[in-house]
């Protein structure tokens, strides 16, 4: 059993990182983001990804998970950003789309919107829905 010291301050201390994540670690972490968020909508429904992605603790586990480290400074930047770059390629498949970003790019988000709120577009994700889950059912 762990002794307690009452009498010291303890802390951890965590790094900040000012980088980018590598190329490589953004690929493998697409991969993953991808085979998680496809299970739980699988299995609960695209509103259980937003329900979990608001929960913070499960958003810092997804990032671990992802591949992040767990001190960094950038883990909410980097997975939103894998997130809307793996899963918005799927949009009518997984019915998810992330807008936005940091710095110039959350400008973009009302384009990024109008474009997604075409008729055409929602018609083709309606069509798309109204289909069973991956080539299931008959």
């Amino acid at each position: 059993m762990p002794k307690l010291y009452y009498h010291t301050t303890r802390y951890a201390r965590s790094p900040q990182h000012f980088a980018h994540a590598p190329d490589w670690l953004i690929r493998r972490m697409g991969i993953w983001c991808e085979a998680i968020i496809e299970s739980i909508v699988d299995q609960h429904g695209p509103s259980e990804v937003l329900t979990r992605l608001s929960d913070s603790l499960w958003f810092q586990i997804f990032g671990n998970v992802l591949g992040m480290d767990w001190h960094s400074s950038g883990i909410t930047t980097t997975v939103m950003s894998t997130l809307k770059h793996t899963i918005n390629k799927r949009f009518n498949e997984l019915g998810i789309y992330i807008s936005g970003g940091k710095g110039k790019h959350s400008s973009q988000t009302p384009n990024e919107l109008n474009a997604l709120a075409r008729p055409d577009r929602i018609k083709r994700h309606r069509a798309h829905a109204s289909q069973p889950p991956f080539g299931e059912g008959g």
